[in-house]
């Protein structure tokens, strides 16, 4: 029996990345009361957006184009989550952790595939943020949420982190799914630490302006 080659493996994380994203832009839609409308729009934005932005700037054929699965399994998640979300009696946790897991999977995703299409390193972490961070950003912009990228918690520092050590341990010849495993490992420990312990960054600190 032949072992999954990793670009069926990163198929694999790429469908589940979606769900997540998904299932965390259905229970946004849940909070707010949408019809199930509302529900397949916010499923969608949120699973699909970050690999859209991260195709176009590639100048990629967008991938839920060329193969609509993805796009089948935001309105399945979408149609699941609109009639089971009353069970979640804490959904916004659940939200938090949806995206954190979703977060962890694009960063490397997005990251991975820009290195395969020849961007430079420092783009190709870039597009691990863009990936992992767009569509979440999409789903809390159109919900009215302050968005989870500009809350004082550990985000988008948490993906640079990911994505770059994924990039950096390939450079290093490190076979690539244990890269892409410890990029995502990378990301979603430092995303929980944020969520758990409320880890930030260093803030601006205002200071009296200076008389000329």
């Amino acid at each position: 029996m032949m072992a999954p080659s990793f670009e069926n493996v990163l198929q694999f994380v790429d469908i589940l990345g979606v769900i997540v994203f998904a299932v965390s832009g259905a229970l946004v839609a849940s909070r707010k009361q949408m019809d199930i409308v509302g529900f397949v729009l916010m499923a969608s934005l949120t699973g699909v957006g970050g690999g859209t932005l991260r195709d176009l700037l590639l100048g990629r054929q967008v991938f839920w184009v060329v193969d609509p699965l993805p796009v089948w399994v935001c309105l399945i998640v979408a149609v699941v989550v609109f009639f089971a979300a009353h069970v979640f009696h804490r959904r916004y946790t659940i939200l938090l952790w949806a995206d954190g897991i979703g977060i962890a999977i694009y960063a490397v995703m997005g990251a991975e595939l820009a290195r395969q299409f020849g961007s430079w390193p420092l783009v190709s972490v870039m597009m691990g943020v863009m990936t992992a961070t767009f569509g979440g950003l999409l789903r809390d912009v159109i919900c009215n949420e302050t968005p989870l990228i500009l809350r004082p918690e550990i985000y988008a520092s948490c993906v640079a982190a990911g994505a770059g050590t994924h990039i950096l341990l390939v450079a290093g010849d490190v076979p690539v799914g244990l890269a892409a495993a410890t990029g995502i490992f990378v990301t979603f420990g430092l995303r929980a630490a944020g969520i758990i312990r409320g880890v930030t960054l260093p803030g601006y600190k205002a200071r009296p302006g200076r008389d000329y």
